[in-house]
Order: structure tokens, then sequence, then C-alpha cells
């Protein structure tokens, strides 16, 4: 949600008046991500949030813009897509260099970002994310994974230079033994269908102990749901300074409350755990190694989830754990 694209008050005007949104008031820029420009706009009929898509093509965009729909109509809190006075979801912005930009207008859900969620609040992210994959299971658009194994395996291979440089050769031992491992294990039959992908608290508004919005489904694709629920404990409930098996419990326990995993996901989310820290580990290694200009840009601490992935390495016991804890606090 960083601004990469500078837009000014004019500029946000003429693509208003493309919309039957009103006239517009207050605007100001979002940071606080990595992949597009993002603004609060307030018009005499409510606030929005418009986004200019920096890094995906604009075939890719309807996608987006139906499962969002999609979800909206389900009852799922996602924001709600606003039709161009042509009925269009998309609007094109040309800026001051003649660079064409593809947008949309979403509504701003209410409810706050947390700095922190407590034990309630994981249980409810779990539960959200069991009604979301139960809202998008009909969903009739398929998109396959951006970040695949065959992307692991050229990321990993584009990044051995930079990571030796900058982080050392155990550094880049780690990485290319993890990457091996994940590249030759088993392809698992699990339960599959519309992922958020990046379920992270900066991705969930509160009110309260309640999830009243999702928002940011521009990683969203076809994989299996237990790939999501281990992306979602890491980015939520796994702290490895302090760690509190409380937190990962309640977040699937929540999770479990609204669609209880097969037994092959829980024997998959190991592997999973471990899947998803090493992708979101690559992902920041890239963007530290190879920084991209922008007016609000934020650049995301790789060693996190170098840390989270050594973490699992070590504590290959964690899921066991869990599910007995919650199965004992269900009897």
């Amino acid at each position: 949600m960083s601004v990469y694209t500078p837009l000014d008050h004019h500029d946000i005007s003429n693509i208003l008046n493309e919309y039957p949104l009103g006239v517009l008031n207050t605007f100001s820029g979002i940071s606080g991500g990595i992949e597009n420009s993002n603004f609060f706009i307030n018009t005499d009929t409510g606030r929005y949030v418009l986004t200019i898509f920096e890094r995906m093509s604009v075939d890719e965009l309807p996608y987006f813009m139906g499962l969002m729909q999609h979800l909206a109509k389900q009852g799922f809190p996602s924001p709600a897509v606003q039709k161009r006075l042509t009925g269009e979801l998309l609007f094109v912005f040309v800026d001051a260099q003649g660079d064409i930009h593809h947008g949309c207008i979403v509504t701003c859900l209410p409810g706050q970002v947390l700095d922190a969620l407590n034990i309630r609040q994981l249980h409810d992210a779990g539960m959200a994310l069991a009604r979301l994959h139960r809202a998008g299971s009909d969903f009739s658009q398929c998109r396959a994974s951006p970040n695949d194994l065959p992307w692991l395996r050229n990321q990993v291979d584009d990044l051995r230079t930079g990571v030796q440089q900058h982080y050392g050769d155990a550094v880049w031992q780690n990485l290319s033994n993890e990457s091996s491992k994940q590249l030759s294990l088993p392809q698992r039959n699990l339960p599959t269908g519309v992922i958020h992908g990046d379920y992270f608290r900066d991705n969930m508004l509160f009110t309260g102990d309640k999830i009243s919005g999702v928002i940011d489904f521009y990683y969203a694709h076809d994989a299996p749901y237990a790939l999501d629920i281990a992306i979602a404990m890491n980015a939520l409930s796994v702290d490895t300074q302090a760690f509190d098996i409380t937190r990962p419990a309640a977040l699937l326990a929540g999770y479990n409350d609204i669609r209880p995993m097969h037994d092959d996901e829980w024997a998959a989310l190991p592997d999973l755990l471990c899947l998803s820290a090493l992708r979101f580990w690559v992902s920041r290694l890239y963007d530290a190694i190879h920084p991209r200009e922008g007016g609000l840009t934020t650049t995301l601490d790789p060693k996190e989830y170098h840390a989270k992935l050594m973490f699992h390495q070590q504590y290959a016991n964690l899921t066991q754990e869990l599910r007995a804890l919650i199965q004992k606090k269900g009897e």
C-alpha cells in the first residue's frame, strides 16, 4: 500500500468524474505496503479507497474485481468495487509522462488496523479466514499461484550473489537448503480453492474484538486452504522472540469452529509453515536487495521471516501440540 504513482486533487477529481460518487473533498496517500499505490478519498457521498495497480497486468485485474464482488455478495466483509458510469469496474489514468495506469475504487470498510491481536481477536481472525474459504468455494474464476515452486526456484537462483554479499554464506546456505527441500517434496492432494494469500494484520479491520473487514485481495489465487492457514499463522501468531502457543491455538480453534481441517491438512501443515515462511522471506529479500522507488514506499525486513523459518525448522512438533491443545479444549 505504498505510493509509487502520485496523484493530486485534479487527477483524482478527473477520475471521479467517471463515477457516481460525488465531488472530491479530501484525499491522502496510504503507506505501509509494497504492491500498489493507494489513497483514501473522501467525497460528499462517503469514504473510499482508490488503487493504482503497479505490478499486475491489466489481464489479471478482472479476477480480483470479480472475487471482491463475489465475496461481498456472499456477505463476507470484503470491499465492494464501485462501477463507473459506463458500468466498468476499472479506470484508466494517464500520467504526465504519458504512461498508462489502471485502477479501481472500492468502499472503505469500517474498523481499524490493530498493532497487535489479542486472543479473542486471533480466534475471530481464524473464523473469518474459514468464512472466506467457504464464501469463495463457488467462485467461478481461477488464478494460478504467482509464487509457485518454479517462481521460488528462479527467485532463489537470482538472489544467490546478493544474499551472500549482504547476509553471508550461512544465510545463503539455509535459503538454498530449504528451497531444495520444498522443491523435492511430493505434491499433496489437499482441499483447494480461493485463498487470500496475504492474511496479515494490516489487511484486516477490527471493531472491538470482531473483524469488520478484510482487504487487499491482490495476492488471492487458487491453492490449498492449508497454505492460507500457514500464512495466517506465521503472520499473526508466531512471535519468535516470545512464542506463546495459545496464540496460534486460538487462531486455529477459530478456523476449525467454522471449517474443521482434514487429517491430511494437519499432516501437511508443518511443511506448509516452512514453505510460507520461505516464500515471504524470499520476496522480502528480493525487495531489500532490489529496492523500488516510490513516494511512500515501505521495505519490509527479511530477517523476520528468516527467523520464522528457522523457528519451524527447529520446532517440528508444533502442529501436533496445537492439535492436541485444541482437541483438549473442545472436550
